[in-house]
């Protein structure tokens, strides 16, 4: 007598939801968006705060927590993509096992720039199989882009975010008074994010940094026209992830930027930000959507003059065909066996390829390269020096 074969299916629907919140003067002891869900007379917090932040701000949120009867184990972490490794989300979770916290009613708190909420969203993803966290981002990285989506990541054996997961956080606290005191090439990394989603996917955003980036970067985006530009960024990308927030379509547009300097990044991480390498992406790619027809030549140089009006010097010299091609071919990888490129149809318009081949960067790079060269109307220039792949006049 044979077995019949029997096969169950599980269905369960879990549902996503959480809060951004524009929370000015987080640490104001009036401001109570950081004690979600509530505190008790036990009440207790495990906190990650990057270093530099703690050196700005490390007594404010001391007396912040003290003044409201939580009990806050504050850890520091270094910040900066060198760190995002597994010995310090190892680091993270030996401390946390250290300091009991109540599995659902006590998030951990992130404190810091994007590097910093990807590895606290690792730890909060994986510890107990998954335990709430807050994130507060203070870079304009973070603000905009990192620290609004639920993907979480630790770097590993040579590969940026080999190990990660998606862990949707149950509050992210926007205070823009952080970014007064962010060092300028800091500010301008983060601006590289907005510059992206404003030529795939928002003409307006674009004409918004042509009439008002110079003045918002300034004044560090404290201005009106500054807040303006940051609360449509962040509506543009969150239109774009919520419906895909765990990514189940891997053609996306907030992936333009991110093909080409996925290697540039990982091969230079000793002294290139994140957005500096989207930058040099960005910039390439524009040039290969020309040679497709997909930009005109006046599109192209309102990006190369908007760049140059924020004072950024690109060092083109960190790109090289063949190393183009091997971060494509991984992407390929990534994506699922498609290139599912993402390029710029006209500034605010967006076209996905899947044919762009080896001939097309080497035409592309040698247009960048010449247009580098000879382009009287823009400061951009090729840069030998490797030790900042933008430099911040």
């Amino acid at each position: 007598m044979t077995h019949a074969r029997q096969a169950w299916r599980v269905n369960y629907q879990r549902p996503i939801q959480y809060e951004i919140v524009n929370s000015p003067n987080v640490f104001d002891l009036r401001n109570t968006d950081l004690l979600y869900p509530g505190v008790s007379a036990s009440a207790r917090r495990f906190v990650v705060v990057d270093a530099n932040v703690e050196r700005h701000f490390g007594a404010d949120i001391h007396r912040y927590f003290l003044h409201h009867g939580v009990d806050a184990k504050i850890v520091t972490f270094p910040g900066g993509e060198e760190n995002k490794t597994i010995a310090f989300y190892q680091y993270l979770v030996r401390e946390l096992d250290a300091f009991p916290i109540h599995r659902r009613d006590e998030p951990i708190i992130a404190i810091g720039g994007g590097v910093l909420t990807d590895v606290v969203g690792f730890v909060a993803s994986s510890y107990r199989r998954s335990v709430p966290h807050i994130k507060v981002p203070t870079t304009l990285m973070g603000y905009v882009d990192a620290s609004i989506g639920i993907k979480t990541g630790i770097n590993f054996n040579g590969h940026k975010n080999r190990l990660g997961s998606f862990e949707p956080p149950k509050r992210v606290l926007l205070d823009k008074s952080f970014l007064k005191t962010l060092p300028r090439r800091h500010l301008l990394n983060g601006v590289a994010e907005i510059i992206k989603l404003a030529v795939i996917k928002d003409a307006r955003l674009f004409a918004m940094l042509e009439s008002h980036g110079v003045e918002s970067v300034e004044a560090r985006f404290q201005n009106t026209m500054g807040g303006i530009i940051l609360d449509r960024a962040i509506t543009g990308m969150l239109e774009e992830l919520e419906p895909n927030l765990f990514e189940d379509d891997l053609a996306r547009k907030v992936d333009f930027g991110h093909t080409f300097s996925y290697g540039l990044e990982t091969r230079n991480e000793a002294h290139l930000l994140h957005g500096e390498a989207v930058l040099l992406d960005i910039v390439f790619s524009s040039l290969l959507a020309q040679t497709r027809g997909l930009l005109a030549s006046a599109e192209v140089d309102r990006l190369f003059r908007l760049i140059a009006a924020l004072g950024i010097v690109l060092d083109i010299s960190l790109l090289n065909p063949p190393e183009l091609w091997q971060s494509l071919e991984e992407r390929t990888y990534h994506r699922n066996g498609l290139q599912r490129v993402p390029m710029p149809h006209g500034i605010g318009d967006c076209v996905f390829l899947n044919d762009i081949t080896l001939g097309e960067i080497q035409t592309a790079h040698r247009a960048l390269v010449q247009r580098m060269a000879v382009n009287p109307f823009t400061t951009l220039a090729v840069e030998s020096d490797h030790s900042a792949a933008l430099l911040i006049r």
